[in-house]
């Protein structure tokens, strides 16, 4: 379970602000690179070796065509000694960074929230910055509120000298270039109590109803999907507002079972690998996502899994499952058996069958299979099903799946099954 590509062409480098702004002044090119990372989230030096190894080395062969980097929180897994060295990877991309903290950012003594990040501003700087160029500004922001003491201990929001910065950076943005906020916890409403809190969220998108061209980066979930806001959720723009929630760096908090470098598969619940996303902007306001797993050169984007062998004539029962890493509700998925026709997948909001698999082998198994085990597999939300026929020739048969990404166009994968009779 495990992906890399070429990036997307050309870029030139930006100039990082601290608490305030940075212009780029070299000429701009028509289009930009962005690196994104979720969570990298180390809870051991051994850990800030997999993050290393695995997420920033898939990184570097993009990095050179790249402006700039985010990572959207959870630096470090409340480990705030490990700081310098997830920074001193990160800085081996040789691209200049951006850092929002996380909830697992918070130090652990505070006694109010305004005191809740000494470690983090001492190795990274502001929690609250805007960078621009021609073709986008960014700005990150610091969405975690610490409540030492209380049950949830911090709920997503924003502070009011944010907002205040906000109303002052907000009016001198031109409306023409894509405005990206960057953050992590995610706006929409995750189910948790610590979830955004729906007055700031109503709150900041008014702020941001007269830009025509905005992105929103979260994280946090240790999951990935897009989310489309509107009024529902306070947005009363034109078009729906696009939140695309990143995948964790560390995936699933480095658990499962390692491989042969001795880095853990950290398959993500809900069945997306571990990596990193890129974020490409064009003039205009335009922009493309990728989603890359970690030391994958085939840069995979559907994992299928199928049973193995049916018996033949029976009740078609059984399907191959396709999980679309980057797969929106209005994706379409397609299958196809032997080189016939392609008939529409049906997308299901279930549990991954791949993932359920490692659960049931970790049940199974009389030792440890790794350091920590798979998660327990969570409802996906870019999972689709087709029935595999069952009424054709005994033998093996191939299964091609077809998703048409919004961005990269039509991307396959495929797998076999067999018919046996009985």
């Amino acid at each position: 379970m495990r992906p890399l590509r070429r990036v997307f062409a050309g870029a030139l480098l930006a100039l990082i602000a601290g608490s305030g702004a940075a212009a780029n002044t070299s000429a701009a090119p028509d289009t930009i690179n962005i690196l994104v990372f979720g969570d990298p989230q180390p809870n051991s030096v051994a850990e800030v070796g997999y993050f290393d190894r695995d997420v920033v080395q898939s990184a570097l062969p993009m990095a050179k065509d790249s402006v700039v980097g985010l990572s959207l929180g959870d630096i470090v897994n409340d480990k705030p000694e490990l700081y310098a060295g997830v920074k001193s990877a990160t800085e081996r991309l040789g691209v200049p960074w951006l850092y929002a903290p996380g909830n697992h950012d918070i130090d652990a003594d505070a006694k109010t929230d305004a005191v809740s990040l000494r470690h983090f501003h001492a190795v990274f700087g502001d929690d609250t910055r805007l960078w621009k160029h021609d073709l986008a500004n960014v700005i990150v922001l610091d969405d975690v509120v610490a409540m030492p003491g209380k049950r949830p201990a911090f709920v997503g929001g924003l502070r009011e000298d944010q907002f205040a910065q906000l109303a002052k950076w907000l009016p001198t943005l031109p409306r023409d270039r894509l405005l990206v906020l960057a953050v992590h916890i995610p706006f929409f409403d995750t189910g948790e109590s610590n979830t955004f809190r729906p007055a700031d969220r109503a709150r900041l998108f008014a702020m941001l109803e007269p830009f025509p061209h905005v992105l929103l980066l979260s994280a946090h979930t240790h999951g990935q999907q897009h989310y489309f806001h509107d009024a529902r959720t306070g947005w009363q723009g034109a078009t729906p507002l696009h939140e695309y929630n990143v995948g964790a760096a560390c995936g699933a908090f480095w658990s499962g079972v390692a491989d042969a470098q001795g880095i853990p598969d950290a398959t993500m619940s809900d069945g997306t690998p571990n990596g990193f996303a890129t974020l490409q902007v064009k003039r205009g306001g335009a922009y493309a996502l990728a989603w890359h797993p970690a030391r994958d050169p085939a840069d995979t984007q559907i994992a299928l899994h199928a049973p193995k062998v049916l018996r033949r004539g029976a009740y078609p029962a059984w399907g191959v499952y396709a999980n679309v890493f980057m797969g929106r509700e209005d994706t379409r998925v397609e299958f196809r058996v032997d080189g016939g026709e392609w008939k529409p997948m049906v997308r299901v909001v279930q549990p991954d069958p791949r993932v359920t698999v490692e659960n049931a082998k970790d049940d199974a198994a009389e030792q440890l299979r790794g350091f920590n085990r798979s998660p327990e597999a969570s409802p996906s939300q870019h999972l689709w099903r087709g029935a595999l026929p069952t009424k054709i020739e005994a033998g093996e048969h191939t299964v091609e799946v077809r998703a048409f990404d919004a961005w990269r166009g039509e991307v396959r994968a495929t797998t076999q099954y067999r018919l046996d009779d009985a």
